[in-house]
């Protein structure tokens, strides 16, 4: 079969990118994952994110008879059922709920290639690289990555997508580390929640960077407003 183009937009396994030769890491940082559904009334219409020890749980109410829970770990041996006894509140309300999906697992990552193109061969979405779960950017990404390869096809040239795609990956990925630096570090975590409570102002603009309302630079002044709350909290 001949082709003008060939889209690589098969998951963070892809064939597409092997068969291209594109799969050359520049870095990555796993983690693990592991999810179940369980049969309750949601107790908030947010998803909540708590900090453990050397994970993190993950609750999202999917119906307003279910939820989803999830732990994220860099240990690949930790599984929900054993990890959900250091989330002491979580564990109390799960207490008497029904499994209704069995547990399901997967690799979380900030992974990042050398090159997601060549010649009239593009990757797009998780097949061009990852960025942790933690962010909740997987689907974002590829949606905006997918608009910019589409005009790129229009103009008939793929010279843009690498540097575009790399201007769209910096800021998950810098907020990915970011928040990851409090993993396995209860002493941080603790002092960050505590400078969050005492500047809500920090957080307000951390989350606007997040969502691509604040450039990197005004960030910046931000991290440095925040070192300061952690020193004093």
């Amino acid at each position: 079969m001949r082709a003008r183009w060939i889209v690589g937009a098969d998951g963070a396994n892809s064939r597409v990118r092997r068969w291209a030769r594109l799969d050359s890491v520049a870095s990555s940082a796993l983690r693990y994952s592991f999810r179940r559904h369980y049969r309750i009334q949601p107790w908030t219409d947010r998803m909540e994110i708590c900090w453990g020890k050397d994970s993190q749980a993950y609750m999202t109410g999917v119906s307003d008879q279910e939820v989803c829970v999830a732990v994220a770990s860099r240990d690949p041996r930790l599984r929900l059922e054993k990890t959900l006894t250091q989330f002491p509140e979580l564990h109390s309300r799960l207490k008497g709920a029904n499994a209704v999906s069995s547990e399901r697992g997967a690799v979380s990552a900030n992974r990042r290639l050398r090159r997601v193109c060549r010649d009239n061969i593009a990757l797009v979405g998780d097949a061009s690289g990852t960025v942790d779960a933690i962010t909740g950017e997987g689907l974002g990404l590829a949606f905006n990555q997918a608009l910019i390869l589409a005009r790129c096809m229009k103009t008939g040239s793929l010279a843009g997508y690498l540097s575009a795609h790399r201007e769209l990956a910096f800021r998950p990925l810098l907020m990915a580390r970011m928040m990851l630096l409090l993993d396995g570090r209860p002493w941080l975590q603790r002092r960050t929640l505590k400078a969050f409570a005492h500047h809500p102002e920090i957080f307000d603009r951390l989350l606007a960077f997040h969502v691509g309302a604040l450039t990197p630079a005004a960030l910046a002044v931000e991290g440095l407003t925040l070192g300061w709350g952690l020193l004093t909290a």
